[in-house]
């Protein structure tokens, strides 16, 4: 296993403190493919309809996004950040996600996907112009794969505060007032997806996209059967990069869970929730710092009751760390913070709930009576 460095020093290795109990037992999941057909380098953007892209756009200003484009369908939302957008939403009947977009390292590695895949590539509709091949995972969700013509530029950045640590003094006669205003978005982080086939779409974002696992987490009493829950980063070799891209856990539905949008720091998050607070908006859960990532966050629910993430202080880690090993449970889902909420979960029994877990019960996949209490108690736990 990997030496981690700061600042020169030798610390732990990302696997050998809270961050996860050990690593792999013989023969478990190696977290990577041997051959895969691609890398891709990041996430790109995700993508939305909505029928109110007024109300969206309403939303997204206060939530810290900048406007990259707008015409009477489709909404172009943007961090600070130069890069791509991060997010485009579409006039729909309903709220509904409909897929991720990850970003090729190269343009030639959209023509070596579609060959080996037997797709084709397409112009892809991003300010800008550039290229995509359209695929669909497993679950049946549509992912796209975009290399983009061209860059936005970097907007005025939200700078961080300046702090005082001990007998470090690094502001002196001058006072901290940060404004109460938006969290203002950098860029975006990662995806979380629900899905009912977990193993087979996990092996099938590993194996087309080359994607590696940083976390697997694993149901109580249940390790032989496999992990329920992986924290999934991209593959840059030596460079370090955010701890996941996308995170994925079994379950009875299939689709977005939430997103998380990089800020500057601690009081971008905070003050821009007082922001978000005095507007009429419920915060979902936090302000709190995760486990796996070490993120510090807190959770929002928009108009259309899709889960969004601010978050600052990320893990990044490099190819060389190798998965870690935990207990899938809710109270292992932070290291500080109030207690994850029914909200944040959607445990919320509903018809469409109860539908959709007796739908998942009958079908073809990987969830079973003991696979769902499992779920339930990790929830509890």
């Amino acid at each position: 296993m990997s030496e981690t460095r700061v600042d020169g020093h030798a610390v732990a290795t990302p696997h050998q403190d809270l961050h996860s109990e050990r690593g792999a037992l013989r023969g478990e999941h190696p977290g990577r493919s041997r051959n895969p057909v691609i890398k891709v380098a990041d996430l790109a953007w995700l993508e939305f309809e909505k029928p109110d892209l007024d109300r969206a756009e309403v939303f997204a200003r206060d939530f810290g996004f900048a406007v990259a484009a707008r015409t009477a369908r489709e909404l172009w939302l943007r961090g600070t950040f130069s890069g791509s957008p991060c997010m485009v939403i579409r006039a729909g009947r309903t709220s509904r996600f409909t897929g991720p977009a990850f970003r090729a390292a190269e343009r030639a590695d959209l023509d070596r996907l579609a060959a080996a895949t037997g797709t084709d590539v397409r112009d892809a509709d991003v300010p800008g112009g550039g290229k995509k091949v359209h695929l669909l995972d497993p679950s049946g969700f549509p992912v796209r794969v975009v290399h983009c013509a061209a860059e936005l530029p970097a907007l005025p950045e939200q700078p961080p505060l300046i702090l005082n640590f001990g007998t470090a003094h690094r502001r002196t006669n001058a006072t901290q007032r940060p404004p109460r205003e938006p969290s203002r978005i950098q860029r975006l982080g990662h995806v979380v997806l629900e899905t009912r086939v977990f193993a087979r779409t996990l092996d099938w974002y590993l194996d087309t996209l080359g994607m590696i696992v940083s976390d697997f987490l694993f149901l109580d009493g249940q390790r032989e059967r496999g992990p329920t829950m992986a924290f999934i980063r991209c593959d840059q070799g030596g460079r370090a990069v955010d701890h996941h891209t996308l995170a994925m856990h079994l379950g009875p539905g299939t689709g977005y869970v939430h997103s998380a949008y990089q800020v500057t720091d601690l009081d971008a998050i905070a003050a821009g929730g007082e922001y978000l607070g005095e507007r009429g908006y419920r915060r979902s859960w936090g302000i709190g710092r995760h486990v796996q990532g070490s993120q510090l966050f807190d959770y929002w629910r928009d108009p259309d009751h899709f889960t969004l993430e601010h978050f600052a202080d990320g893990d990044v880690f490099a190819r060389d760390a190798e998965p870690g090993w935990a207990p899938m449970s809710a109270s292992g889902l932070a290291q500080w913070g109030p207690p994850v909420t029914r909200d944040f979960f959607g445990a919320n029994p509903s018809p469409a709930k109860l539908r959709e877990v007796l739908t998942a019960l009958r079908g073809d996949n990987e969830l079973d009576p003991a696979r769902l209490l499992g779920l339930m108690k990790a929830m509890t736990s």
